[in-house]
């Protein structure tokens, strides 16, 4: 492999990077519910790194959270792509917001399944 390859290779990924970057301050900037979940973030990753019970339950505890971030994310560039067509209802922009909503709620909703189903039965 060349020396041009790999620093395009590489120059490429650290665009990649602060693309990302880019993104979650625009999120974080824009989204409350991003910003609120980030907030939890810095409360549930630290405690599922302490509650699991091994490597397995902190993956799981942390990584649930993760998740509803991730979709979180991409809810709210469904959010934007709609909402740069113009603020004009029409029934097909209002279902894509929903479905990302929905996507939201069920990452949500398994995020708690997964803390209750770890922490809960010992303590029951």
């Amino acid at each position: 492999m060349s020396e041009f390859n790999q620093t395009g290779g590489l120059i490429r990924i650290l665009r990649a990077v602060g693309y990302s970057l880019a993104g979650f301050r625009a999120c974080y900037r824009h989204e409350a519910a991003f910003r609120q979940e980030v907030l939890l973030a810095l409360l549930l990753i630290p405690l599922g790194l302490w509650l699991g019970d091994g490597g397995a339950e902190q993956a799981l505890l942390v990584g649930s959270w993760i998740l509803v971030m991730i979709v979180e994310l991409l809810n709210s560039a469904i959010e934007a792509t709609v909402d740069r067509f113009g603020p004009e209802h029409h029934k097909l922009s209002g279902r894509a917001k929903d479905i990302g909503s929905a996507s939201v709620f069920l990452a949500i909703s398994l995020a708690a399944a997964v803390w209750a189903l770890i922490l809960l039965p010992p303590l029951i």
